[in-house]
This record gives C-alpha cells, structure tokens and sequence, in this order.
C-alpha cells in the first residue's frame, strides 16, 4: 500500500514515538524487542494510523554491546551498525509496523545534539557522509509497506542564515531522496518558523526558514509544523492561530500540512484539544501527530519530558480515543 498526496487530505492523527527505535534492552536487544512489540501493539489499537519514529541514532564513540545504535560518526571514517544493536532494531520496527498496519515517518537525521545531530556530522564529513547514511535506509526499506515518507531531518535550523541555505539543501536532498525511492513521499521536517500572520519570533525567518518557500520544492510533498507555545512565549490560544495560518500557505501551494509535534506542559487535555479541532476542521490540515506517546512500565513513566501523553491515562483518553472517534465522525 501507498499513500499518495490525495489521501492525506482524509484526516488522520498519529503519534511521534522516538524512544522505541533508540532505546536500550536492559541486557540485549531482546528487550528493545519486547518493548517495540508492546508499544506498537496499543498503537494500532488506539486507532492510530501513523507513528513518527527516529531513524537515526548517531554516536561518536562506539557504546557496548547492549547499546542500540546506529551509525558511528568519526573523521577518520564513520561505521553504520547493522548488526542486532543497530539496524536490525529498526527491522524489528518497520517489520512489526508493517504486520498491524502503522505506517511510518522517518527523519534521517536530528538538527539538535540528542542521538547524533547535524553538528555531529561536521566532523564526518558532512553532506558526503548524510547522504551514505540516507540511502542505507532508504535502501534498506523502499520496499516496504510501512513506510509513509521520508524526512529530511527533524527541526532543521540555520540561526541567521539566509533561507536559501536550507532551500537548497532541501532541494538538493529531497530529488536525491527520490531518486532512490520515486514512489514515496518526502517533507523536510522543520517546525514551520517563517510564515506569514504575525510579528513575533515564531513567524519571523531568524532561524534560517522560510514555510511558504519551502512549499515550492517539487520534491516535498506536504509542509510540517510544530507547535510549543511554552518555548516560543506565544500563549495556549495562540495555536490555533498557528494553525491556521500554516493551513493558508499549505492550501496556496497546494500541498497539505501535518501538525508534526505539539505539546503543552500541564492541563494537557484543555490546551491541546482545541488545536486538534482546529486542525481536524481547516482547510489545508492533512493531520496531526501529537508529542509524544509514552508507556507506564514497572519501574514508572520513562521519558517523561512534560508532553508525554501516557497509554490509558486521562490525557490519553481525552487527546486520543476521542479524537480519534471525532476523526471518524463517533463523536
């Protein structure tokens, strides 16, 4: 099965899960095993189409055997793992994807420092090495039913550079993407910064992105956004004017939007549901993949970095059986 740019705009929701492709088994990658199988299990029976997972988890010094990672980045010459803690975690992934029906968004790379970064890359002989790395995956996985699209990168910036630096290296990346995979999507990835509607920083280009720009790239097929309203000084409500104001450029350039990541610390049900039906009734809104599904396990709630939505909690009710029901016209 392929989704094609028609599709997206059927609504869907979806869910950013970067811990299950990067974590560690508690003594081999069996756990990792374990926790993927779990994971992606309540997924599909949440009625979730689409998990956002890292594909990328990029070191600079090699871990122990009981470390998942995947590419080693050096100067003297970078290593892709695909050994059982490396690429074949990802297997496990895209294989249990594929056997209940999620598809999969997959960034190659991280902007920040977290699992590797583009800055990790500086030292690895940048575009040359990224470029090896990104067709090992896409290689490894074109065929696959699971995959939704490609992603450039995940919040790519360039803090005072003219836009032009990440347009052509969208460009650039996006038509090597699909010169290797012609059927699949691509996005880019960033957080939407630079868009018409407003004055303040999220709206302004001073982290080297232009949304609407972006847009007119062939080889992208729909535009992503992200929503932190706590980071950026903006208010709650505001996000809804985020959204809307990203729907406009996306119905412009004729190409949908997906609200990628959005959060809230605190009253997650009462500041995020409006900006989930703002998404689900705006013209241009493709869907939206909330940050980030979590697990309560034995020892407690992992990764919790104060936007966690958590299985089977009341947050989760709220921001995902209903949503998911309102989607499918049950609410």
């Amino acid at each position: 099965m392929r989704f094609d740019i028609a599709q997206l705009f059927t609504f869907f929701t979806a869910a950013s899960l970067w811990s299950t492709s990067v974590q560690a088994g508690p003594t081999s990658t069996s756990g990792t095993k374990f926790t993927i199988n779990g994971e992606t299990d309540n997924v599909a029976s949440s009625g979730l189409r689409i998990l956002r997972v890292w594909g990328f988890n990029d070191v600079t010094s090699i871990p122990g055997s009981d470390k998942v990672w995947f590419q080693h980045l050096s100067a003297n010459g970078s290593t892709i793992n695909t050994g059982e803690n490396g690429l074949k975690i990802l297997d496990h992934l895209v294989n249990g994807a594929e056997e209940r029906g999620i598809k999969l968004i997959i960034p190659f790379v991280n902007y920040w420092g977290d699992f590797g970064g583009m800055r990790a890359y500086l030292s690895a002989f940048g575009g040359s090495q990224y470029r090896k790395y990104v067709n090992a995956v896409v290689q490894r996985y074109r065929d696959s039913d699971a995959i939704f699209a490609w992603e450039l990168a995940n919040e790519p910036r360039c803090p005072g550079c003219d836009v032009d630096v990440i347009y052509q290296w969208a460009a650039a990346t996006s038509k090597y993407v699909k010169s290797l995979d012609p059927g699949q999507m691509v996005t880019l990835g960033d957080e939407g910064f630079g868009v018409d509607g407003g004055s303040s920083y999220p709206y302004q280009k001073v982290e080297g992105t232009d949304f609407a720009k972006f847009l007119t790239i062939e080889t992208l097929d729909f535009g992503t956004i992200h929503l932190y309203p706590s980071h950026w000084s903006e208010s709650y409500e505001w996000g809804n004017e985020w959204v809307t104001a990203h729907a406009k450029a996306c119905v412009k350039a004729g190409k949908p939007c997906l609200l990628e990541e959005y959060g809230a610390v605190g009253e997650n049900c009462a500041r995020q549901a409006p900006w989930q039906k703002t998404s689900r009734e705006t013209k241009g809104m493709g869907g939206d993949t909330f940050w980030q599904w979590g697990e309560t396990l034995s020892i407690g709630k992992p990764h919790d970095d104060e936007f966690t939505i958590y299985y089977g909690d009341n947050d989760w009710d709220c921001l995902v059986k209903d949503h998911v029901a309102a989607i499918q016209g049950k609410a």
